[in-house]
């Protein structure tokens, strides 16, 4: 039964996480190594928590009482849990890497799930060392908002590792959809098209950004294509499109676009760089 979940990596997507397990009622660990990014995500989840408080959708006590579930850690080994969840880089060495590390300070029972986007979770266990208690758990940015999480099952997990991952998610007041391990599982390898297909538009002189994004939510979208790449992350969008490129045998319909190399390159990142597509404060 879990009842300590630890997530590794502060930034956006592993504070969102953070905050969703300990509103859910769980001890959590967020563990980073950069005590500033850990100050960071401390701030961050107060600050969402104090909104939660100003819609009068929890108490004050409820507010203090999710936050003092929340243990900032630095030291690696201190990250001890029945669930990890690793929520950093898309780089599959330095994922496995840190699985492995936390393995050898856990008990063999320890279930390791990785927020990966796009990356190959039968892959991942390939160079792990308990590849039954590995499987995807991709969460949605905003964690504490967005419902859906794809949970993935890779060749080696074990049914027992799907079906607590899958129970754990509804605790969670989430919705888990389980999905095999395949290039960027469902919702990404879907929606890459909602991407790229918009990119070709403007990169066409077809029409402007504003324009495409204004005409999807016109029509039901509750966020435009160039909206949602600021809100992910131009740097996670490009690398999500690479590696569905490089699995499809460099299948034109998901060539990156320029666009979007540019913008990495420009460190024009979206939201959390203050410059994207938009302009943000």
């Amino acid at each position: 039964m879990i009842t300590t979940i630890c997530i590794c990596g502060a930034g956006t997507m592993g504070s969102g996480i953070v905050h969703v397990c300990a509103q859910g009622g769980f001890d959590t660990i967020l563990f980073d190594i950069n005590e500033s990014v850990l100050e960071k995500a401390k701030q961050h989840i107060q600050k969402n928590l104090q909104n939660l408080v100003n819609k009068e959708k929890i108490s004050v006590r409820e507010k203090e009482e999710i936050f003092n579930r929340i243990q900032f850690v630095k030291d690696i080994n201190v990250c001890t849990a029945d669930l990890i969840i690793e929520a950093i880089i898309e780089n599959i060495e330095a994922k496995i890497d840190l699985l492995n590390k936390l393995a050898r300070v856990n008990n063999p029972k320890v279930i390791f799930a990785t927020n990966t986007s796009s990356l190959s979770i039968s892959q991942i266990q390939k160079e792990s060392l308990h590849p039954e208690n590995v499987i995807g758990m991709h969460f949605f940015n905003p964690a504490p908002v967005m419902k859906l999480v794809e949970v993935v099952k890779g060749n080696n997990t074990g049914e027992e590792t799907v079906q607590t991952v899958f129970d754990l998610c509804k605790r969670l007041g989430k919705t888990p959809v389980i999905c095999k391990d395949a290039p960027g599982f469902i919702v990404n390898r879907v929606a890459r098209q909602y991407y790229l297909e918009a990119m070709k538009l403007i990169d066409g002189g077809i029409a402007s950004f504003e324009n495409v994004d204004d005409i999807m939510e016109a029509t039901g979208f509750k966020m435009g294509p160039f909206k949602l790449m600021d809100l992910i992350g131009m740097d996670i969008n490009l690398i999500v499109s690479e590696t569905l490129y490089e699995a499809f045998n460099r299948t034109e319909r998901f060539k990156p676009s320029p666009i979007q190399i540019d913008k990495v390159k420009k460190g024009e990142l979206g939201k959390k760089a203050g410059k994207g597509f938009y302009k943000y404060n």
